[in-house]
This record gives structure tokens, C-alpha cells and sequence, in this order.
């Protein structure tokens, strides 16, 4: 039995699989709010003494227990049956992984590898970062997992690939072909220095740096990023109604902007939105130039679904092609959003039962 688990800033998704030749789907499987835990062995220990074999979101809403407890083909398992069953393990960690030891990013945690082998008592654990088990779970997505904003581009099935992802943070990755095989390589590229490509952004360089001594490109494309991005517009331009000032604290302001946007309402989130979506497709060129990634550039994380109609409208093309004499080169390149919000789940899963071996090694 294989237990990955998919590490974020805001919820940790966990999962059993019976995973030893090809892809299949969780045999069990949970998400978890992060910052309601002090570690990654609080979540491991919660999940593993839950009694139910089979994910909420499998069952309706109105199933009582009795009738899942009829209805379930799985052989309930305790906690140390689970242990000693496992076979490998693999999280996907938000940070750099160094040593087999990750300080999280966005968590005030410390992620040790061989302290998670000795807790779940098992030979080893491997750690390797939330983007690079992305890369690895891209290896494995069906074709209908992902979209193309590109469809007059011809898909390729070889070629260097990048990888994009938005969400609490911004990481970065990059699948180098070799003519052979994929090797996955992780980065730490959300953190390098913000670049701004119009006098807009130039402006709003300068009002994020009254903030922080070192502007990355995760401080604007991320969740907060795009807080920051309206906050600056409403500082700027003066332009927040009332009725949306009032309602901005009463949720998660990065959603709510965000599905106002979607609406077509106030403008301000609109344009929020859309400055967002520009600055992303910036770095998505910038990337794909800095590793020439002929095979596809492909946007993860939780913000590029959800604003897919939003990126289907032609801005992030506009921007992802705007470097000069390089445009017709770009042209050339598919790009494409994942949809299964599993990805890094399934890349650690693979490298746990060592399903992308012969891939990647």
C-alpha cells in the first residue's frame, strides 16, 4: 500500500492507494486544514485512525453510517495495520527540499523525512517539493485532465515542459527531455524578483516594495498576490464601491474578488483579474524562453481552473506572446491548464510506488 499526500499552505490532501504497476484511483483519501495543525504528524495520525475507508465526497450527503457501513466493499483497517502494510511513502512539500528535510514556505513547519520514517515505521519516507510531485503527476494526467488555450497548436508528446502553479504560493518547475526521458526539476523560481513589463506594473512595483524589502513574483501571482493587486488599484484609483468594501472582510478576499471578477463586477475586480492574468502569462513566457519548452507550458494550482473562462478570453495569450522577436517562437508552444486538482497528489503517489522510474531516473 502507497500513503502520498499533497502538502499545501492552506489544506493538505492525504490518500491510500493500491498502487503498484499503473495509475488508479485513492482506495481512501481526506484533505485537512493546515494551519489547524501544529505538524504533519497530527494530520498523518488523524488520518490514519479514521474509521471511514472511503472519502466523504464518494458518498451523498444524506447516506447515513449504516448504510455506508453496508454498502462498503473495503476491509476496514486499523492504524497499525495501515503502517504495516505500507510499502512507500511520498509527500509533496511546499518549500525547498534539502537533505530530505523541508522548512515549509507558507507553514511554520519543519518536514523531516526520516522522522516521518520512524513515526509511520517504515524504512523510508521521501520528501520532494509540492511542484516537482506536479511535474511528476503531469507524467500520468489523461488528456482530459488538462485544457489547451492553444487548440490551433499542435499537443506534443515530447519536448521540455514547464510548469506553472498559483495558489497560496506561486512554484515553478521545469520537465528537462533528454530525447529519451523526463527529468524533473524542481525550483525555487515564485521567489525570484518580480519583473515588471508596463508603466501599470511598474507602479505597482513600487507600491508593494512600501511592504516588503523584496518583491518575488509570488507576492502578486498567489492567492494574497491578487489581494495585493487590488488593494493597489484601490489605493490608486479610487475606484472600490462601497458595497464590495463591506463585503471583502466578510470571506477569503483572493475568492471573493476573484468569482466578482468571473461576474463581471464591480470593474475593479475585473481589472484586478486581468492584471493578474496578464502578469502570469508574462512569467509563463519567461519561463518557457528561459528553458525553450517546446513540449508545453502547463498552469497548476488552484487559481488557473478556476479562472479558466477568464484565461480562455484571449488576455493570457496576448501577454504570454508579447516578447518582441521571440513571439513567433512562443507561437509554437502549446499551454494548457490542469484540471484534476490531484496532480502533485498523483506525482507523489507514482514516485511512491516508482511508477515514473524509467521516466525520470
Amino acid at each position: 500500500m502507497i500513503l502520498a499526500g499533497d502538502i499545501g499552505g492552506t489544506k493538505t490532501l492525504l490518500a491510500l492507494f493500491d498502487w503498484n504497476g499503473s495509475r488508479v484511483e485513492p482506495i481512501r483519501e481526506d484533505s485537512f486544514y493546515s494551519q489547524d495543525y501544529e505538524s504533519l504528524e497530527d494530520i498523518i495520525t488523524e488520518f490514519l485512525e479514521e474509521e471511514d475507508t472511503v472519502s466523504s465526497s464518494d458518498l451523498d450527503s444524506d447516506e447515513e453510517d449504516e448504510d455506508l457501513d453496508e454498502s462498503s466493499d473495503s476491509p476496514r483497517l486499523s492504524s497499525a495495520e495501515i503502517r504495516a502494510s505500507l510499502t512507500g511513502v511520498c509527500f509533496g512539500v511546499p518549500g525547498p527540499v534539502i537533505n530530505n528535510t523541508c522548512k515549509t514556505t507558507n507553514l511554520p513547519w519543519v518536514i523531516k523525512g526520516e522522522t516521518l520514517a520512524d513515526f509511520l515505521e517504515v524504512k523510508d519516507v521521501r520528501l520532494v517539493n509540492d511542484l516537482e510531485a506536479t511535474a511528476h503527476g503531469l507524467l500520468v494526467l489523461r488528456p482530459d485532465e488538462v485544457e489547451s488555450l492553444t487548440p490551433s497548436v499542435a499537443s506534443k508528446s515530447s519536448g521540455t515542459r514547464t510548469l506553472l502553479a498559483a495558489g497560496t504560493g506561486l512554484g515553478e518547475a521545469t520537465l528537462f527531455w533528454d530525447e529519451t526521458r523526463y527529468h524533473i526539476c524542481p525550483s525555487e523560481g515564485g521567489h525570484a524578483d518580480f519583473a515588471p513589463n508596463s508603466d501599470r506594473e511598474i507602479e505597482l512595483l513600487r507600491y508593494l516594495r512600501s511592504s516588503y524589502l523584496h518583491v518575488s513574483y509570488e507576492r502578486v501571482l498567489s492567492g494574497p498576490g491578487l489581494h495585493a493587486i487590488y488593494q493597489f488599484l484601490r489605493d490608486t484609483k479610487k475606484n472600490e464601491p462601497t458595497w464590495f468594501a463591506e463585503t471583502l472582510p466578510t470571506g477569503d478576499p483572493s475568492t471573493l474578488i476573484t468569482d466578482a471578477a468571473l461576474a463581471g463586477k464591480p470593474e475593479i475586480c475585473v481589472e484586478s483579474l486581468n492584471l493578474f492574468i496578464s502578469i502570469y502569462a508574462a512569467e509563463a513566457g519567461n519561463m518557457a524562453l528561459n528553458t525553450l519548452s517546446y513540449g508545453g507550458v502547463y498552469l497548476g494550482g488552484g487559481i488557473a481552473p478556476k479562472i479558466l473562462p477568464m484565461l480562455r478570453e484571449g488576455g493570457f495569450m496576448k501577454a504570454f506572446l508579447a516578447k518582441g522577436r521571440y513571439k513567433r517562437l512562443l507561437s509554437t508552444i502549446p499551454v494548457y491548464v490542469i484540471l484534476n486538482p490531484q496532480a502533485a497528489l498523483l506525482g507523489a503517489a507514482s514516485l511512491a510506488a516508482g511508477l515514473t522510474h524509467n521516466k525520470t531516473n
